[in-house]
């Protein structure tokens, strides 16, 4: 075998089952072998991560909301692709709202590609939607490259991207099932939802306007729905604890259906919010501490899948921290940057691996993509996405040191664990303590090469 360009090699590398030391042996953008520490090719060149830090895969986010084109002001993808590469990510699923045009039809999507390429610091791949009157459109979107598509059973925030009803669902579903696509769904419906042109500076009052039934309702209907039809349905940023014990069992009913969560579900609790404190406010929202316990809990047996940032950053004059008005102010976290950190923190103090961590952030979102195993793992043939990060360096996050576009964030003052160090896109280094490649080198992941 030809000489490698590149090794990283390393005493703590996270391959799929074991942590310990090896060398990476990188070929132009894949690793082409995994070798014993010591065994170090002449000549090479040669990135030793140390004896303290972790070389783990880069890690995979399927659910970031770029915003461009149309609202480019609230974010892009050159600042997100920034912000992507600090944090350790090198992979991440644009989500088909917030821009103009939505990624709704095939026109819309070509529009997208358009603005997001020779733009991006990491690889970005993008969902399709599905609103009201589209079906004709998403075999054209996925022929085109979309990973799958997402809908809403609420109003989105955005009137370009319409939520959807059980009729129209019914409408469109077939359609999914005959492409053999993925349906990620924002699961709250109308019903119990008490918004009532209320103001209010107080969580709890948000809080209760969004009620844990909302989403219970809805993966009930989704859980139906996929039964019926046979639809892949994911269920996107769960925050209700108690639709865990009804996933769970269709699972094991063979039903298609799966879930995520998000850091902000498993870090803060909302006995803990202050009044006014915008920042903090989601769609479904940051739940008591009771509940995130059980999220946790859900984790560990398999329920839900995996971990992703829901990154949906806006101007910050849109949060309204000046009269802290939760039931006006725009609903999104911004934390592309921090999923990492989040999440290790987290993790080990309750007795989770690197192992664990690994699964959450990197295998498994890349598996829901059809990404796996050329992303999210570090094995012959992957592609050389790579993070190397200290897990044993405490920060706090500080605002400026943010990249992306909007620094308001409910992170700001927290105190984190696990430094990013390095990143590697494709075996080239993106991220080195603070600076950045010269020139944007993602590509764009279009599922149909």
């Amino acid at each position: 075998m030809s000489s490698p360009d590149l090794i990283v090699r390393g005493r703590r590398v996270v391959l799929p089952d074991t942590v310990g030391p090896c060398s990476i042996y990188i070929s132009g953008e894949r690793i082409s072998e995994i070798k014993d520490y010591d065994d170090v090719a002449p000549e090479c060149e040669l990135i030793e991560a140390g004896e303290e830090s972790v070389v783990m895969p880069g890690l995979v986010d399927t659910h970031v909301h770029v915003n461009s084109p149309g609202r480019t002001e609230w974010e892009g993808f050159r600042s997100a692709t920034l912000a992507a590469a600090a944090g350790g990510v090198t992979t991440l699923i644009d989500m088909p709202l917030n821009s103009i045009p939505p990624t709704t039809t095939l026109a819309g999507f070509k529009t997208k590609l358009e603005h997001a390429q020779n733009d991006c610091f990491v690889d970005v791949g993008f969902w399709g939607g599905v609103v009201p009157g589209n079906t004709d459109q998403l075999a054209p979107m996925l022929e085109a490259g979309v990973v799958g598509f997402k809908c809403f059973l609420v109003p989105s925030g955005v009137d370009e991207f319409e939520h959807v009803t059980e009729e129209q669902l019914r409408e469109a579903m077939p359609e999914l099932t005959r492409l053999d696509a993925l349906l990620i769904v924002h699961a709250e419906l109308p019903g119990p939802i008490k918004a009532n042109g209320r103001s209010s500076s107080e969580y709890e009052i948000f809080l209760d306007s969004r009620p844990r039934a909302a989403e219970n309702e809805a993966i009930e209907l989704m859980i139906r729905l996929s039964r019926e039809f046979g639809t892949r349905v994911h269920i996107v940023h769960l925050s209700s604890a108690e639709a865990i014990p009804m996933l769970r069992e269709a699972q094991g009913d063979g039903v298609k259906i799966t879930a995520e969560t998000c850091p902000h579900y498993l870090h803060f609790a909302a006995e803990k919010i202050a009044a006014g404190a915008t920042e903090f406010k989601c769609c479904p929202p940051i739940r008591e501490e009771e509940n995130r316990e059980r999220l946790w809990k859900g984790l560990v047996d398999g329920t839900i899948d995996f971990i992703v940032s829901d990154h949906s950053p806006c101007p910050g004059e849109m949060k309204l921290r000046e009269s802290g008005d939760f039931m006006k102010a725009w609903g999104g976290i911004a934390s592309l940057q921090l999923r990492l950190p989040v999440i290790w923190t987290e993790a080990r103090r309750r007795g989770f691996s690197l192992l664990d961590v690994t699964k959450w952030l990197c295998a498994n979102p890349a598996r829901q993509v059809s990404l796996l195993p050329q992303k999210g793992i570090i094995a012959p043939g992957a592609d050389a996405d790579l993070v190397i990060w200290n897990p044993d360096q405490p920060f706090t996050v500080a605002a400026d040191a943010l990249h992306h576009r909007h620094k308001i964030t409910p992170y700001a003052g927290e105190t984190l664990s696990g430094l990013v160090q390095q990143t590697f896109l494709r075996g080239k280094k993106i991220y080195d303590d603070g600076y950045f490649a010269d020139a944007p080198p993602g590509h764009m992941l279009l599922k149909r090469e």
